[in-house]
């Protein structure tokens, strides 16, 4: 095993995507995490814990119309001009309808 002391440098050169199990904590600053690797923690156990959930503006396809859907959806939800189809509970996340196209709310 080979202990990385250049993250960056890391990074750049190696193709294979970096994990936890690759570094170890004496290589990296505890303060200020990679956000890469802070991404990939539980959400409980990020140094700021945050949701991996959030709400997203749906465009329907069809009326072009603009709807709030929750991202972890557990029903089907339609447009409400034209009530097509615009996400499908998938397990965990919600999958879009293709055609629907999709931006991430904001606080």
């Amino acid at each position: 095993t080979c202990l990385i002391h250049d993250l960056d440098a890391a990074v750049q050169t190696d193709d294979t995507p970096l994990t936890m199990a690759h570094i170890s904590m004496g290589d990296i600053d505890l303060l200020h995490p990679p956000a890469q690797l802070e991404q990939q923690r539980h959400k409980l156990k990020r140094l700021v814990q945050k949701p991996n959930s959030f709400f997203m503006d749906v465009k329907c396809p069809g009326c072009f119309s603009i709807a709030t859907v929750f991202s972890h959806a557990q029903t089907v939800v339609l447009c409400g001009s034209c009530s097509a189809v615009l996400c499908q509970p998938a397990g965990g996340k919600a999958r879009l309808t293709e055609g629907c196209s999709l931006r991430k709310k904001i606080d």
